[in-house]
C-alpha cells in the first residue's frame, strides 16, 4: 500500500487525498509550534524551497501528544508557521501519531519503518519519514536529525 492510498484533512479543513502527491518524494513530519525542536521548521522550509521544483514536498502534520506542545487551532497553527517560518509546504489538521486514536497514515508509516531498537512508537515531535516516488517509505529519521542532514537522502530519492 503506497502513501497515496491515504487521505488527510488539510489545515484549512478541506479533504486532501495524498494521491495529490503521486510520483513525488515526500518528507512526512509530525510538527509542533511550542517545542524545543520547532526551529526545524526553518530547515524544513529550506528543503521545500530547494527541492520542490524537482518533485518534492514536505508534509507537516501537527500533533499535540508530546508535552502539549501543539495546543493551537488550525488557524493559529497556520498563522504561526507562516508568520515565523514562511512555511509554504502542505500542512494538515492536527492528528495523533501514537495510541489507539493514531491516524491511519501514521500507523502505516510506523509499521513500514521502525525506530531505534525496532520500536514503532513516535518518540517526539519532528520525527521524519522519507517516502519515495513509488509511495513507499525509504527511511525514518529521529526528531533530533536536522533537516539539512536529510538533503543527501532526498537528492538520492529524486
Amino acid at each position: 500500500m503506497p502513501i497515496t492510498d491515504f487521505a488527510a484533512k488539510a489545515l484549512d479543513g478541506r479533504d486532501a487525498p495524498l494521491s495529490e502527491h503521486k510520483g513525488e518524494v515526500l518528507l512526512v513530519v509530525n510538527v509542533a509550534s511550542k517545542c524545543g525542536l520547532t526551529p526545524q521548521y526553518e530547515g524544513l522550509e529550506a528543503l521545500q524551497k530547494r527541492f520542490h521544483g524537482k518533485g518534492f514536498n514536505v508534509l507537516g502534520f501537527p500533533c499535540n501528544q508530546f508535552g502539549g506542545q501543539e495546543p493551537g487551532t488550525s488557524d493559529e497553527i497556520g498563522a504561526f508557521c507562516t508568520t515565523n517560518f514562511g512555511v509554504s509546504f502542505p500542512m494538515y489538521a492536527k492528528i495523533e501519531v501514537n495510541g489507539a486514536d493514531a491516524d491511519p497514515l501514521y500507523k502505516w508509516l510506523k509499521g513500514e519503518k521502525k525506530g531505534v531498537l525496532g520500536t514503532e512508537a513516535i518518540k517526539w515531535n519532528f520525527t521524519k519519514f522519507l517516502v519515495g516516488r513509488d509511495g513507499e517509505v525509504i527511511e525514518r529519521f529521529a526528531p533530533t536529525t536536522e533537516p539539512k542532514d536529510i538533503a543527501a537522502a532526498i537528492e538520492k530519492a529524486l
